[in-house]
């Protein structure tokens, strides 16, 4: 007797969810000794609500501090905050390998940059063609950009933002950092800053447009087959920025277009400009490369270091202990003669308590939250005992590398500059070897790092010598959500200009 076409149906379905419990329940049991979540073993929404949440960074905190330096976040997904194991993960020859995570973050639909692309032979090919430009070798007049864009906002704040006992004019902390980090980097980039610090203002809304899609950004990185399958299907193509766009993303895209395309028609002219454009091309980087590496470097340039900034900010000019020692060695290097105006990058490196201030900084608010995937070799790996079958995931938790009580101490969720000073020995080692971590390690090693510093190392000495700064709103100094990079903004202070006989 034949089957009806309900009966038939009703089968189908059936094997289906048959299949799909079979499926579930050996994903389960592959990494079932790996305690975490109880949603993570079966889901992957644990890791969606986490990534959404505007606070990923407490939500993988929490998960080893409750579960252990290895904790199960998903069917496939592990996460570690132990640093030994975030080293084997990415040193030379590694079997791990990075995952589709990074895929997600293409800025260009099917264009891979260095951070999104997951061939190893690719990225190692991509870092040998950029390592020259990022480090400053080629690019003479590095310094001079930053200390240009440095003096711009010293004159921005002294035209507009200064208050008196008659007037208070705030300013909004959080926005004006990452104008002058979006000025600079895009000036380093290709030589043409997007003016951001002179007008005051998101000119071409490139931190909104972050603001409004990065959560997105976050949901497509926990599946990294479904962003795959937008590509292939060219809904990217109608959902990306676009060249022709006058704000956001797009407009950034837009920008680097045109510039790419300016060199390429010079001939070898493009290839001898001294900026970091001009480096990437005359070490093989292709014009479709070039355009995809300049978006990144926007990207991954402007909102990490503004929000080192930021952070440095807050916290000095809320403890007058660390603000007086800060200003007491920066004002000694100016009676001294020990410092230029503005600081050079080398004279920085001498000031042991503004190096501290930075250090501890990174150690407690690593700009990058997100996950960064590698995946274990097909042979697997054991850990904390603990066999990993190949084929894993496993996610490093920035944020409780510098939360380590065994490197720094039982006052480790203290901001404490002077950890960094009274350290020595085997200790200091350990504390230094845990901090290079924020910058990624190895193979995976950040190539920004160089610029990065060198920003850092120069700014907080020119804004402290010249202005005095207090939190508008110190019961919330800030709004700050972190969604793999942070997102802050209405961090008000008001500024007053120290007197001269003292800068």
């Amino acid at each position: 007797m034949a089957l009806s076409l309900a009966t038939l149906a009703g089968i189908v379905i059936v094997v289906v969810l048959a299949f799909n419990v079979v499926g579930r329940v050996r994903a389960y049991s592959r990494l079932s000794h790996v305690p975490g979540p109880r949603l993570a073993a079966w889901s992957r929404l644990w890791i969606v609500r986490a990534g959404t949440s505007g606070r990923n960074h407490e939500y993988y905190y929490e998960a080893n501090v409750r579960y252990g330096p290895l904790a199960r976040i998903g069917p496939n997904h592990l996460l570690t905050s132990d640093p030994d194991i975030i080293r084997r993960m990415n040193a030379p020859r590694s079997p791990y390998r990075r995952s589709g995570w990074y895929s997600t973050f293409r800025f260009k639909p099917r264009s891979d940059n260095i951070i999104s692309v997951t061939s190893e032979e690719r990225h190692e090919e991509l870092r040998k063609k950029m390592a020259a430009g990022y480090g400053g070798k080629e690019v003479p007049f590095l310094e001079s950009y930053i200390d240009k864009h440095i003096k711009e906002w010293v004159e921005l704040i002294r035209q507009k933002y200064i208050s008196t006992a008659h007037e208070t004019k705030p300013m909004d902390m959080g926005r004006t950092a990452q104008y002058f980090t979006l000025d600079v980097i895009s000036d380093l980039a290709f030589n043409h800053p997007f003016g951001d610090i002179p007008e005051d203002t998101d000119k071409f809304g490139y931190i909104k447009t972050t603001e409004d899609s990065i959560s997105a950004m976050q949901f497509l990185s926990a599946f990294p087959h479904v962003h795959r399958w937008i590509e292939q299907s060219r809904l990217m193509d109608l959902l990306a920025p676009k060249a022709k766009d006058r704000t956001g993303l797009g407009r950034v895209v837009g920008i680097a277009h045109s510039m790419v395309a300016e060199r390429f028609g010079n001939d070898s002219k493009g290839r001898d400009a001294p900026d970091m454009l001009g480096s990437f091309l005359r070490h093989g980087l292709t014009q479709e490369e070039a355009e995809s590496e300049t978006v990144l470097q926007i990207m991954a340039g402007s909102d990490t270091s503004a929000t080192i900034i930021r952070v440095v900010v807050l916290n000095v000019i809320t403890s007058p202990h660390i603000l007086g020692r800060l200003r007491a060695e920066i004002d000694e290097a100016i009676r001294d003669g020990k410092i230029s105006s503005p600081i050079k990058d080398s004279e920085a490196k001498q000031l042991p308590y503004l190096q501290s201030v930075i250090k501890e900084a990174l150690r407690l608010w690593p700009p990058v939250t997100g996950l960064v995937q590698k995946v274990v070799g097909p042979e697997g790996d054991t850990i904390d005992g603990k066999f990993i079958p190949g084929g894993t995931f496993i996610g490093q938790n920035s944020w409780a590398l510098g939360r380590n009580e065994s490197i720094y101490g039982p006052d480790f969720a203290l901001y404490r500059p002077e950890r960094w000073l009274e350290a020595s020995g085997k200790d200091l080692v350990a504390m230094e070897r845990n901090s290079e971590l924020t910058f990624g390690y190895g193979r995976f090693k950040c190539l920004g790092q160089p610029v990065a510093l060198m920003e850092l190392n120069k700014v907080f000495v020119e804004l402290f010598r010249r202005f005095d700064m207090a939190v508008m709103n110190p019961a919330k100094p800030w709004s700050s959500e972190s969604f793999g990079i942070f997102l802050q903004k209405d961090f008000w202070v008001r500024i007053t200009e120290r007197s001269p006989n003292r800068k």
